[in-house]
């Protein structure tokens, strides 16, 4: 059994730590609001967006931009999200092993990889992956012209042939204690709905190329903002439910060494007075 002060000293170390995951929880609690509020206020509009250019898609020549050429896929771009801090249980280990399942199932050699967060990026340079970009040390001021950024960047590497798809791997916030692993083809366009398409006679104003050139680019950097708001929202929920845990944990560290502690010391006053009554017995004798 471990000695008095032993126990005391591993008690007051605890008591620290468990003031230290409190503080970050407040903080994930505070700057988890904000992002959500974003995140919330750019839905709509990206759904909506979305939705349209899905429903127009069939209808339009893919010659026309270059962001809609479906090619053979030989070589892939995979966009991988997470964040730049840790503490925030498994919000960038399931991130990074969905990422690193795909891009081995295709081939290593045949995948660049840019990397949002410097988790993606230590984890990829340690193990050698070809990666052609990263950007880190932006979470804290995170505005749309990051995203606008990104997208040039990702839509520069698909247009001019570098890449023939773009896959975009991040979390997607669901709830407080839950987020969706989210594996998306960023480019090319392509028509996602699974239900037959009916054909409408569609009037443009003022034409179908004005229309398609302008929807597109804003289309491509609206997603891209919308993901980034989604893994910032589900950084900060997953950092505040592992902070409340561990908090929970450390109370319960300090409830049963301070058991052992009383069992330790009853145990050392019974050892004296042991001590004390033989002592008196061998005087007596």
């Amino acid at each position: 059994m471990a000695n008095l002060k032993d126990i005391r000293d591993r008690i007051k170390s605890i008591k620290s730590i468990q003031q230290v995951t409190k503080a970050m929880k407040m903080v994930a609690a505070a700057k988890l609001r904000r992002a959500q509020m974003n995140m919330e206020q750019a839905r709509p509009y990206s759904s909506r967006l979305h939705e349209m250019l899905n429903s127009l898609l069939p209808d339009i020549d893919r010659g026309m931009l270059p962001e809609l050429q479906v090619r053979e896929v030989k070589r892939k771009l995979f966009v991988v999200i997470t964040s730049d801090r840790g503490m925030a249980g498994a919000f960038n280990s399931n991130i990074l092993r969905k990422a690193h399942q795909e891009i081995d199932d295709f081939g290593k050699e045949k995948v660049d990889i840019i990397c949002i967060g410097k988790k993606s990026r230590d984890y990829f340079k340690a193990r050698n992956y070809n990666i052609v970009s990263t950007h880190i040390d932006f979470w804290n001021s995170l505005n749309f012209q990051d995203a606008m950024s990104f997208g040039t960047e990702i839509v520069e590497k698909f247009t001019s042939g570098d890449v023939d798809e773009v896959r975009v791997v991040y979390n997607e916030f669901k709830s407080m204690g839950s987020q969706t692993l989210k594996d998306v083809v960023f480019l090319p366009l392509v028509v996602e709905s699974t239900e037959e398409i009916k054909s409408v006679d569609r009037l443009y104003e003022p034409s179908k190329e004005v229309i398609i050139h302008n929807v597109i680019p804003r289309h491509l950097n609206i997603q891209m903002w919308q993901y980034l708001l989604e893994s910032n929202a589900s950084e900060h929920a997953a950092r505040m439910v592992a902070m409340e845990n561990a908090t929970e944990n450390a109370g319960d560290m300090i409830k049963d060494l301070g058991l052992e502690y009383n069992k330790a010391r009853q145990s050392a006053i019974t050892t004296e007075i042991i001590e004390i009554v033989s002592g008196a017995n061998a005087l007596a004798g």
